[in-house]
């Protein structure tokens, strides 16, 4: 089947149509941007999703990732303020807000943001000392992320963070380090040692001031108990023989024998209870210990009020009878009125 000149014509134009169609249709994905050049000149960014250019008049300038990234800042030899020289890398985090300005305002985006970190890092931890530099991490990327993201702002970039991964000082400064951290906590260990030592010594003082203090007020009590009691004693002495001067003065002989033998058996008792006599030799009459007995019998009945009774009546004599004469007793030795 012969094609005519209409029908070949008619197939260019279909070709032309689906070639302007491609040409036309753009598909832009999530998290990326593109920028729209008309004869070279931007003029518009295209967002996520199905877009229509001017076929071969615009074109796709730049494909932007508008995702956020990250950027490996590597090692670099910094000097602290002290002279100090050390070792650190970090990891930058950014973010395209503006594809035309990233794309137009500056060449190579990463390798300007990488350079930008580096000389930063420099400059922030060169103005630090060696302790405050290992010691404020966060004070030194606040201060980066700081510094870097108001330098990137004309380039439509946003940095979100930057962190240092690592410091790392030279071996001898570590092993310096290590010595004055040993050194110091030596120290704090015997100030507390000493603490402790005097903590406990001015609790045993005080706890021997107290005991002393105890000590006196329990002996002060003591004295003053012994000084009451001796009182006391010496005022029923007072009074017993107040009495006894008295029942004396009235006459009563009785009192005198009672006064007498309380003395004597209270001297028996202390000789008995002696802790060295074993045997006691007692030259003594008994009629006399029996005499005293009597009289403290004596001045029972009168205090119990016998004395006021009259004796019972004897017996009336019955007959008489006769007995037999009975022999004399023997001379009792302990008599009074016996012979020694």
């Amino acid at each position: 089947m012969l094609l005519g000149g209409f029908d070949i014509v008619v197939i260019v134009l279909v070709v032309f149509v689906i070639l302007v169609l491609f040409a036309g249709i753009k598909t832009v994905p999530q998290g990326y941007r593109y920028t729209i050049e008309r004869f070279g000149r931007y003029t518009r960014t295209l967002e996520p999703g199905l877009n229509l250019i001017t076929p071969f008049i615009e074109r796709v300038g730049a494909r932007m990732n508008v995702m956020e990234q990250v950027l490996n800042v590597p090692t670099q030899e910094v000097i602290t303020k002290d002279n100090a020289s050390v070792s650190a890398d970090a990891v930058s985090f950014f973010q395209v807000l503006n594809a035309a300005q990233a794309a137009y305002q500056v060449s190579n985006l990463e390798n300007a943001i990488l350079n930008l970190t580096m000389t930063n890092i420099r400059s922030v931890m060169g103005s630090m000392d060696l302790d405050e530099l290992l010691s404020n991490r966060d004070a030194i990327n606040d201060r980066l992320l700081r510094v870097v993201d108001e330098a990137v702002q004309p380039w439509g970039i946003k940095v979100t963070r930057v962190e240092i991964k690592d410091i790392q000082p030279p071996r001898d400064l570590v092993d310096a380090m290590a010595r004055q951290m040993k050194a110091e906590r030596e120290k704090r260990a015997q100030v507390l040692e000493a603490e402790g030592a005097r903590n406990a010594q001015i609790l045993r003082a005080e706890g021997a001031k107290q005991s002393a203090i105890l000590q006196a007020e329990g002996q002060r009590e003591a004295a003053f108990r012994n000084a009451e009691a001796r009182e006391r004693l010496a005022e029923a002495e007072a009074k017993a023989t107040k009495m006894v001067s008295e029942a004396i003065a009235a006459g009563d002989v009785q009192a005198i024998n009672y006064f007498v033998a309380q003395k004597y058996t209270e001297a028996l008792a202390s000789i008995g209870s002696a802790p060295n006599s074993k045997i006691v030799m007692m030259p003594m009459e008994a009629s006399s210990i029996l005499g005293s007995l009597g009289g403290i019998g004596a001045i029972a009945r009168e205090v119990f009020g016998e004395s006021n009774n009259p004796p019972p009546p004897r017996p009336s004599p019955g007959p008489v009878r006769s007995t037999p004469p009975v022999a004399p007793p023997p001379p009792n030795p302990f008599s009074p009125n016996s012979e020694r």
